[in-house]
């Protein structure tokens, strides 16, 4: 940001060279091209950051509009002039340490004596002898604050926010500050020009501006504990987002796990569908095959009996062997080969098709925002000290009834049996199945007076437990036995027989 006029210590900078953002020497003079008014860059960076968002800047002091590009402040002119004229001021001043260094000449008299003093009430440099004037003037300066010069140079005192002289009434300090012009002017001044105007001390108008500026920083104090709250809320609402979505992923894997099963189990059987049908082929080929194979040996058969080297002694009951088996042979020779049967076996088996399912088979389901079903309306149940007998009440039964899907099996209904569980005393147990087969199992310890609720979900024939919610505090209240209390959010427990807990 700009030097602070303080810290420059420079006695009356000229006020075109003041930021009106820091009221300080400008540093880095930038131009808003939209007005030409200029700013610091760096105040302007600062005043670009709780606006980020838009891809303009709204000049602070006119309102009007300056399109940013990509590089937002870093892209805007630099004000050439005033930057100049900054650097001329600093030449000229040397800073302010340099000028007490240089000892600062006496600004009461027109001796240019270097100064010994500098009085914090008239904002003036001092030499010897007005400084002992200063002191023996009671009359006119009583009270007034002079600290050495040597004071300053060391850095043990610097001098504060010197009033500016009036342009008009150099001898006058701008004490009073005009709320029609906005501007400080000096007590002559009031009686020239601001007779009519609404005015007030400079040091109560800079007291109402600190009082504001202290309010705005005790409510950006409090904001920002508010956010950071809000924050951790954030991050706690992320968390509970990541579990009930990890439980999605849950869910999508199991039905994947299923949908794999089933698949493989299809598979299987197709393959053990087409092993039946090689094997029925393969008889139906073998069969044709032994058929010929048959006949050949048939025909080799009984030309070994005709064809040997003693057919000149045939006769008699011999020659009508030898022909009846001549005869038999050309019989053989005669029929027609089966070239049929083994190629309509072929062509079955090119016939047999595999047509895939419809690819919606395939489809695991969808992820989308539904309305919650009342799976846990209702009440449910425990008893006993040492034990729990988890049973669904009568009420969620008729309520189940009604649903469009059963979620408990009428058996179940009509003859209820409960699972005793050993726990230990003052503890109870409730439990509930949702549509999708889930099991939540609440238990109640009637000692630390909370309620924890997990969740669980079939593995083939056990139960896993899938996650657990926050624990819930519960209020005791005392009800004549048989009163129902729902109340949203809180389960209620009622001392009587059978201690109860509603779900909403």
């Amino acid at each position: 940001m700009a030097e602070k006029q303080v810290e420059e210590d420079v006695p009356n900078p000229s006020q075109s060279l003041t930021c009106p953002l820091c009221l300080g020497i400008f540093d880095d003079a930038t131009l808003l091209t939209s007005c030409g008014h200029t700013f610091c860059r760096p105040c302007l960076r600062k005043y670009d950051l709780s606006h980020q968002d838009l891809d303009h800047m709204v000049c602070p002091l006119c309102r009007a509009v300056t399109k940013l590009s990509t590089n937002r402040v870093d892209d805007l002119l630099p004000n050439v002039t005033v930057n100049g004229l900054v650097d001329d001021h600093r030449a000229r001043s040397g800073g302010a340490s340099a000028i007490l260094k240089m000892r600062q000449k006496c600004t009461v008299c027109n001796l240019q004596v270097e100064a010994i003093a500098f009085c914090s009430t008239c904002d003036a440099y001092m030499c010897d002898q007005c400084c002992v004037g200063h002191k023996q003037l009671k009359l006119f300066f009583d009270g007034h604050e002079i600290v050495s010069i040597h004071d300053i140079v060391e850095g043990n005192f610097k001098p504060g926010n010197r009033s500016e002289k009036c342009s008009a009434h150099r001898q006058e300090n701008k004490h009073i500050f005009c709320q029609v012009c906005k501007i400080r002017v000096c007590f002559k001044c009031v009686i020239i020009d601001h007779r009519d105007h609404k005015i007030q001390s400079h040091e109560d108008f800079e007291k109402e501006i600190q009082v504001k500026v202290s309010d705005l920083l005790h409510r950006c104090k409090a904001k920002k504990s508010e956010l950071e709250k809000n924050i951790q809320t954030v991050e706690t609402h992320r968390h509970e987002a990541h579990t009930a979505l990890q439980l999605l992923r849950a869910d999508v894997g199991r039905v994947c796990r299923t949908k794999v099963k089933q698949l493989e189990d299809n598979r299987c059987a197709l393959v053990e569908k087409i092993d039946a049908l090689v094997r029925s082929f393969d008889e139906a080929l073998n069969s044709v095959k032994s058929k010929d194979e048959r006949k050949i040996k048939s025909i080799f058969s009984s030309l070994d009996l005709v064809a040997n080297d003693r057919l000149g002694c045939l006769e008699a009951d011999s020659l009508d062997a030898h022909t009846f088996l001549c005869e038999e042979i050309d019989g053989l020779l005669k029929e027609v080969l089966d070239q049929t049967s083994a190629s309509a076996i072929e062509e079955k088996a090119r016939k047999q098709r595999f047509t895939p399912a419809e690819d919606t088979s395939l489809d695991l389901g969808n992820i989308s925002e539904t309305e919650a079903k009342p799976a846990l309306d209702g009440i449910l149940k425990g008893a006993s000290d040492d034990t729990s007998a988890a049973t669904i009440g009568e009420e969620a039964q008729e309520k189940r009834s009604q649903w469009p899907q059963t979620l408990v099996r009428p058996q179940l209904i009509s003859q209820p049996k409960p699972c005793v569980i050993d726990i230990k005393s003052g503890v109870h147990l409730y439990h509930a199945v949702d549509e999708q087969d889930r099991v939540y199992v609440a238990s109640f310890d009637q000692n630390t007076g909370q309620v924890l609720i997990r969740l669980y979900e079939l593995d083939g024939l056990n139960l896993k437990e899938r996650g657990r919610f926050s624990p819930l505090e519960v209020k005791t209240w005392n009800h004549q036995p048989g009163s129902a209390v729902n109340a949203k959010g809180t389960a209620y427990f009622k001392e009587a027989a059978v201690p109860f807990i509603r779900f909403m």
